[in-house]
């Protein structure tokens, strides 16, 4: 009976993660609340792996979602198989942006998790994100510079990469929220932005749960990894619908509502580890 508690536990998280990975609005600010008041009973080397690896869950979802426009081969009976230079270009863009962040991850991923993740930084993060995306969705644009992905230079994709690598530094800055900000800071459309954040996360997210592995290993109980393996199945659904749901939205509204959910959100978050 304990083992199926955690395991919904782990369902639990599965949802805030599929939902909060893909809005502009931090997983990790709503993971750290939820942790505080569930506790899944597992070891902590568990836990710090489960906190990253439950996202391959959410990734699998965009792969799955966006295969038409990421597999970069095409196959006939007449020509064969080709190779698609175009989506070629588009991976070669999303390794540009990917290389800031993964230096860093790479090289201080135990310094930034010890001083940096913490309820501070992430409130703060929330809230100068949050009025981030007020302002600069309130400047009047007659038309973006970038209107699809072909569009997108190198230049923009380093550009994009170094606000993720704000986001890589940061907790509470939501790496999708800071590459969507960034790309809309210089000129690139709704969905182009989105689009790209959301194909910026697969070498992420893979790259980070490497990392766990290497780290930490994979000595656990058979019942950690029916957690693990419920997160993210549970992240995997979720974000699938979150995904097809956002690029609809962004077709006809802007990202106010997600700021002011940030700010809210931010001086919760302060709000309720100062009492606590």
């Amino acid at each position: 009976m304990e083992a199926v508690l955690e395991i919904l536990k782990g369902i639990l998280f599965g949802v805030v993660e599929g939902v909060t990975e893909w809005l502009p609005i931090s997983s990790t600010g709503h993971m750290i609340i939820l942790e505080d008041i569930i506790k899944l009973d597992v070891s902590e080397d568990f836990w710090n792996f489960f906190l990253v690896v439950i996202q391959l869950g959410a990734i699998i979802a965009v792969v799955v979602t966006m295969w038409h426009k990421i597999d970069p081969f095409v196959y006939s009976k007449e020509t064969g198989l080709k190779v698609k230079m175009s989506t070629v270009k588009l991976w070669l863009k999303i390794i540009v942006a990917c290389i800031p962040a993964a230096i860093v991850g790479i090289l201080f991923d135990d310094i930034l998790e010890e001083y940096l993740y913490n309820s501070i930084v992430v409130s703060i993060m929330l809230i100068v994100f949050g009025i981030g995306f007020i302002i600069i969705e309130s400047k009047k644009r007659e038309r973006f510079r970038v209107n699809s992905l072909k569009d997108l230079s190198y230049k923009d994709a380093i550009y994009i990469g170094l606000f993720q690598l704000i986001a890589a530094i940061f907790p509470g800055t939501s790496r999708s929220g800071a590459t969507i900000l960034g790309a809309l800071m210089i000129g690139v459309n709704r969905t182009v932005a989105t689009e790209f954040t959301f194909f910026l996360a697969i070498p992420v997210m893979f790259g980070a749960s490497l990392l766990q592995v290497i780290k930490i290993g994979l000595a656990f109980t058979f019942t950690e990894y029916l957690i693990l393996f419920a997160g993210m199945l549970s992240a995997f659904i979720v974000s699938v619908l979150v995904i097809k749901f956002l690029l609809n939205y962004v077709k006809k509204h802007d990202f106010k509502p997600f700021g002011y959910y940030r700010i809210v959100l931010g001086v919760i978050v302060l709000v309720y580890f100062i009492f606590n």
